[in-house]
């Protein structure tokens, strides 16, 4: 077992980081991917062909797209580490479980850093959600798995700490007076808040005044996108009858949920909706409904929900910062082409957006403190930089208080301020 060296481990929801510290002292991230345009990424990203070994991050996207998506890409897979329902899934004939999933990435990274540094290493301060969920049981199963995910993939010795009170960790250098910090760290899978008494000099147990969390963040607004503006274009409010039948029927709400996820989107093409998606093509439909549900069938077949999502978060980004999104997606077989614009978007993610403040405005006043009271917010994460949380915050705290850190290490680097005390 290395004695000299102990990594720190951001596995998120759609990056992932990893840094070390050595004789107490925190080391920069190490180049994970010399593919990705910052090489300290690699996305949390697994394509796993029908014949060879799998790949990772900005690798596994260009083999997935080479092989015209035959193979079975996996994302996001950390969001389920909560749901008791998500045991596992078939891949090329072998079953899965989640742990053996999230295992297989954890492998990868160790093995990268390992040969970056030539040692074998064992420890490691591993990030996690302020909450994986709200309800205690789903809390412990999240941990518990991927404690066990970390065992399978070499780890001895796994220490978590909140990645939003990593992000304390990273700035508290720069605290020159005690001040009250509000960390709001948005990333994909979740929004985590700790509210902490920061100090120069010195950390405490009990200068956590508050922590909370929402598994609400950057891939449920695509999802609400995907439903509300995207989907229609694969029949999700199709309108039809059975033969027979003078009743006139509409989609299952299932179908608009299901398509709200990549993930479930793959698993699409197992379950019984194929079938009953057969059956209502042979009602009395459209042609218009029919060429939607052409376009469900390859989407599902042809397992491009990946590549979909990729477009819908492209148009999130693009109407977040110019106020209008073009949306386009082509294939040979499926055409969709879209525009929204920020309104619209501000309409379909509101649920979203008020679930987020809903757990931060909790998250305060659990800490005792009141808004006027918090001197300073630290946010972090790509979802930070949706308008409607700046807008939201500047509301409650004014503008004065918003600092916005590197949305991706500040984490990774209080994670490296942890590993370098132990």
């Amino acid at each position: 077992m290395s004695n000299s060296l102990i990594y720190a481990i951001d596995f998120g929801t759609s990056n992932s980081l990893l840094s070390a510290a050595q004789q107490q002292k925190p080391l920069q991230p190490i180049a994970l991917d010399r593919s990705n345009s910052d090489p300290t990424i690699l996305r949390s990203l697994m394509y796993f062909p029908k014949k060879g070994a799998p790949s990772f991050g900005r690798q596994a996207i260009e083999q997935y797209t080479k092989d015209s998506a035959e193979g079975r890409f996996i994302r996001s897979i950390k969001k389920y580490l909560p749901a008791k329902s998500f045991q596992g899934t078939q891949i090329g004939g072998k079953v899965y479980g989640l742990e053996d999933l999230i295992s297989c990435f954890l492998t990868e990274m160790k093995s990268r850093a390992d040969q970056h540094f030539n040692e074998d290493v064992r420890s490691v301060v591993l990030g996690k959600p302020a909450r994986f969920s709200m309800d205690d049981e789903k809390e412990e199963l999240a941990k518990k798995r991927l404690v066990s995910a970390a065992v399978a993939s070499g780890f001895k010795h796994v220490e978590f700490l909140p990645e939003p009170l990593a992000a304390a960790f990273s700035y508290r250098k720069q605290v020159e007076d005690e001040q009250n910090l509000l960390v709001v760290d948005l990333g994909g899978g979740t929004s985590d808040f700790t509210v902490i008494r920061l100090h120069h000099d010195r950390f405490r147990d009990e200068d956590v005044l508050a922590i909370g969390g929402v598994s609400v963040a950057g891939d449920a607004l695509d999802g609400e996108i995907m439903a509300e503006i995207i989907a229609p274009n694969f029949g999700s409010k199709i309108q039809y009858q059975f033969p027979m039948s003078s009743n006139v029927l509409t989609m299952p709400p299932i179908l608009k949920h299901k398509l709200s996820s990549p993930a479930d989107i793959t698993l699409m093409g197992n379950t019984d909706i194929m079938e009953f998606l057969a059956q209502v093509k042979k009602c009395n439909v459209s042609d218009e409904a029919k060429d939607q549900l052409e376009q469900l069938f390859v989407l599902i077949n042809d397992n491009l929900g990946f590549a979909l999502f990729s477009e819908i978060e492209k148009s999130k980004v693009q109407v977040c910062a110019e106020q209008l999104a073009s949306f386009a997606f082509e294939t040979d077989e499926i055409w969709v082409k879209e525009q929204f614009d920020f309104n619209a978007f501000a309409d379909v993610v509101a649920k979203k957006i008020a679930s987020i403040l809903n757990c931060l405005d909790e998250t305060v006043k659990h800490s005792g403190l009141s808004f006027d009271e918090i001197d300073l917010i630290c946010m972090t994460g790509g979802t930070s930089k949706v308008p409607l949380i700046r807008t939201a915050l500047t509301e409650r705290f004014g503008e004065r208080k918003i600092s916005t850190f590197n949305s991706f290490h500040s984490v990774i680097q209080g994670l490296a301020e942890r590993a370098a005390q132990l």
